[in-house]
């Protein structure tokens, strides 16, 4: 009895230690970063006057992904430069952090601040994503948001900065995107643009813990991958799959990856990772390996794959966009393609699909968000567009609290049954 009552005490002590809520989608790609939520009651349809619960004007665009914590929503932005291309002065850029009310989306605060010149020139393709692509995380506690050259920021949930620490002063034409991730007292950084390295810093005071070099031509936020005797930081980059103890930032193993600059993300199931990228490849990997593990724990590989877009595993099926608006199902096996259908009227999506109540939300730089129902047979359930905002999306929706918060270039939509 005696030791029930210590284990009890034991587990209150790790709740009370734990204060993001069980609502709360408080870092890219959300809940273990797989892009997934378990909540239900979301609507599958929208528009302009359909179940707008609210909308909120931004200061400029962005394509980071806002973050609910709490009863608020983080957002950053950046305004004066990056809006035309090869046009306007970069003296006159500028990156806003906001905080906003969950319940009405009014602004509770907004913090605005100078960059660390000279940025990446705003021109091409490439870099239309702009200055402010990665998104904050929060440990429900403090908030940190990451801005390239600029630096990673520390702040506490009222909008007082706690520190700034630097993670390299390189840039690149694409940019900079790459969110943060937290482990146990760390922030750690894809600096792969600004200094070539996995940066980790310290949670309370951003002195750098560990730095791991070689990471080239990455444009992905790290992925934790528990395992039965270790989790493993794992980070897809050029050439290679790579994964690092988090604690140490020592190299675990590698395996042959995209040959190209990597975008997505990779996710995992059990203990494989799937990784994808460079537009023409789709690839499975075991952990727990060491060395090279390319032959030992390699599972399959497939000549097919997205370029920019995160995928979804879910119920025995991989789902990600390639060709900018083409839904491929996958064997996650195999490799197998089991679908490729194209969205109608769909065009390029950079964004990251989510899942959610038995659906996929892919969203559209210009044409709306597509849903589709996740299974292994191809079903259009719903296109939804907000017709008065032709702004543009790169930003992934986020599901919280049985609602949808989704940002332009323009505006913050909170998006429920109504």
């Amino acid at each position: 009895m005696r030791n029930g009552v210590y284990l009890w005490m034991f587990l209150s002590a790790i709740l009370v230690s734990i204060p993001l809520q069980a609502a709360d989608w408080s870092q890219f790609r959300g809940p273990h970063g797989l892009g997934i939520s378990d909540e239900t009651g979301i609507p599958a349809t929208w528009s302009a006057t359909e179940n707008i619960v609210w909308k909120a004007d931004l200061p400029g665009p962005g394509a980071s992904c806002p973050i609910a914590v709490g009863d608020r929503i983080f957002v950053s932005c950046y305004s004066g430069y990056g809006l035309e291309p090869a046009e306007g002065d970069q003296n006159n850029l500028s990156r806003h952090l906001l905080c906003l009310s969950r319940s009405n989306g009014d602004v509770v605060w907004h913090k605005t601040f100078e960059p660390t010149l000279p940025e990446h020139k705003y021109q091409g393709e490439g870099s239309y994503h702009g200055y402010a692509a990665s998104t904050p995380v929060s440990d429900g506690r403090r908030l940190y948001v990451f801005f390239g050259k600029s630096g990673v920021y520390c702040f506490d949930l009222n909008g007082e900065q706690i520190w700034q620490a630097s993670v390299g002063d390189r840039t690149s034409g694409w940019g900079s995107g790459c969110s943060p991730v937290l482990y146990r007292n760390l922030v750690i950084i894809n600096a792969s643009v600004e200094s070539g390295s996995l940066v980790a810093l310290d949670k309370d005071s951003g002195d750098e813990v560990w730095k791991t070099g070689g990471i080239g031509s990455a444009w992905n936020t790290p992925v934790l991958v528990p395992g039965r005797e270790r989790t493993e930081l794992v980070v897809s980059v050029q050439n290679h799959v790579i994964s690092v103890d988090p604690d140490s930032g020592k190299e675990l193993w590698r395996a042959e990856g995209v040959h190209r600059y990597v975008c997505p993300s990779v996710v995992y199931h059990d203990d494989v990772v799937y990784a994808v990228g460079g537009g023409h490849t789709s690839l499975a990997v075991r952990t727990g390996g060491s060395g090279d593990v390319s032959e030992s724990h390699g599972v399959w590989r497939l000549n097919k794959g997205p370029n920019v877009s995160s995928p979804v595993y879910y119920k025995g099926h991989l789902y990600w966009t390639r060709d900018g608006s083409t839904v491929c199902c996958q064997n996650p096996e195999t490799g197998e393609l089991v679908y490729e259908e194209r969205l109608p009227g769909a065009e390029r999506i950079w964004s990251s699909p989510v899942l959610a109540a038995g659906r996929l939300y892919f969203v559209s730089q210009h044409k709306g968000a597509f849903v589709v129902a996740a299974k292994p047979e191809f079903e259009l359930l719903a296109h939804n567009v907000i017709e008065d905002d032709e702004s543009r999306t790169n930003a992934s929706p986020i599901v919280s609290d049985g609602r949808i918060y989704l940002r332009s270039d323009r505006r913050l939509y909170c998006i429920g049954e109504q």
